[in-house]
């Protein structure tokens, strides 16, 4: 990757993408740094301290903003809204009918679900500014109601207002980075929000090596020993895939030959990336966010806390909490490889191009020969990301609890990915510099 890096900086076009990627990111880490008026940033951090375990959620959401949302910032929200928001548009897109037709006029009928997708954004930017406001409305030191005529819900509504718009403002970033940059730019602000926090914590274990006690040095090299083992593991299958191979017979149309040439059809392990972790966890974490933003402390939250999360106090909740998150990784693992692979449509172009699997009759049974070796690949693929769900939790446990936030779950596989599709993108434009040159 460095050395893709190099070249892709001696290319004009190329470096003034990156460059410009990197200005909006760094507006994105200013805004995390832009204090919100109304707010006493000292006293509301220290709701985010990890001792109330009401506030896991917020906890959780602070880290993929890196600390935006625990200091009380502008972009506090981070890209949160816009990818739920996206999540929400891609399975009504399936499920109702006008918008399935409507993902499939080209690029209008895209341009109107995007703007849709904003609509939504709003919406639950409101709805998370209303549930955080909420849930600290009480706490009188982290609110300074004295700015708004000692008015609770006057200063309530100027921080949803100012959520809002931070979130908004967040998503045109992100828009921006994928127009002028490179890759895809929602993906790179987690990335970035990921890595500051990560990075924040690793400056702390350090500093603590020489003020506190110099054993925290073990814990660092343990932590850099299984980071490098899992982004290992975590390549390698991202790189692996089924090649079906696929003959195409001779056929001649006019004159000419077409045909005779074999190709293969590559089916990924790890295709569908990081969207079932992503499902999965937004509809396991939904009740306890829902709780844990509007009656913190409550029956319903502290039931939910005990029996029903990562971090249950009682064994058999986190068995529980094991077991459905599994069981919804497996579901939408299976349910989001059927998206991208239709074994119907592919039999069909198939066909219709001359082509055949060696042994197998073109039609129904080329379907159904592609449908039982991409139900076992998504197999494979489900239990790898299952694996990933849980095995840099308890490892990274041992090394040290605090970053288990962070490197937890999804947040290790986002950096691995969000690296390898920013490389293939610098390839990908490298590439077609490459072939313009040739073709002047």
């Amino acid at each position: 990757m460095l050395q893709t890096l190099i070249n892709a900086f001696k290319v004009k076009d190329i470096r003034h993408k990156v460059g410009m990627m990197l200005l909006l990111l760094l507006v994105f880490r200013i805004g995390c740094y832009i204090p919100v008026p109304g707010l006493d940033r000292e006293n509301f951090s220290s709701l985010f301290d990890g001792s109330d375990t009401s506030n896991t959620f917020l906890t959780l959401m602070s880290s993929i903003t890196g600390g935006a949302l625990a200091n009380g910032t502008l972009f506090a929200l981070g890209i949160g809204p816009y990818i739920n928001a996206s999540i929400i548009m891609q399975l009504l897109c399936v499920g109702i009918p006008p918008l399935e037709r409507l993902s499939k006029q080209g690029e209008e009928g895209r341009k109107k679900i995007s703007q849709y997708t904003r609509y939504l954004t709003i919406l639950l930017a409101v709805i998370q500014s209303v549930g955080i406001i909420v849930n600290f409305a009480s706490d009188s030191s982290a609110i300074q109601t004295s700015l708004f005529f000692d008015q609770t819900w006057l200063a309530g509504l100027f921080m949803t207002i100012v959520y809002t718009g931070g979130a908004m403002l967040v998503m045109w970033l992100g828009e921006r980075i994928t127009d002028y940059g490179v890759g895809n730019g929602q993906s790179m602000i987690i990335f970035v929000g990921i890595l500051s926090t990560a990075g924040q914590l690793i400056v702390q274990k350090i500093g603590q090596v020489f003020t506190e006690d110099i054993n925290v040095i073990w814990e660092l090299v343990f932590f850099v020993l299984v980071c490098v083992v899992l982004f290992f593991a975590i390549i390698y299958v991202d790189l692996s895939e089924r090649k079906v191979p696929v003959q195409y017979a001779k056929q001649i149309k006019g004159r000419k030959m077409y045909g005779g040439q074999s190709s293969v059809i590559p089916i990924r392990i790890a295709g569908s990336g990081v969207m079932p972790l992503i499902f999965a966890f937004s509809i396991i974490s939904f009740p306890q966010m829902i709780t844990s933003l509007f009656w913190p402390g409550q029956g319903f939250d502290n039931f939910l806390t005990n029996w029903f999360s990562g971090s249950a106090t009682h064994v058999a909740g986190r068995i529980i909490y094991s077991v459905v998150l599994c069981l919804l990784i497996f579901a939408f693992s299976f349910f989001y490889a059927q998206m991208q692979f239709n074994p119907e449509d592919i039999s069909k172009s198939i066909q219709q191009n001359g082509g055949f699997i060696q042994g197998i009759r073109p039609g129904k049974a080329t379907e159904a020969y592609l449908k039982k070796i991409s139900n076992r690949i998504t197999l494979f693929g489900a239990i790898y990301l299952s694996l990933v769900a849980f095995v840099p939790s308890l490892m990274f446990a041992w090394a040290s609890y605090d970053l288990v936030n962070v490197f937890s779950t999804t947040g290790i596989l986002i950096v691995v990915s969000v690296a390898m599709e920013f490389e293939k993108q610098l390839q990908a434009q490298m590439m077609m510099k490459n072939y313009k040159g040739f073709l002047k």
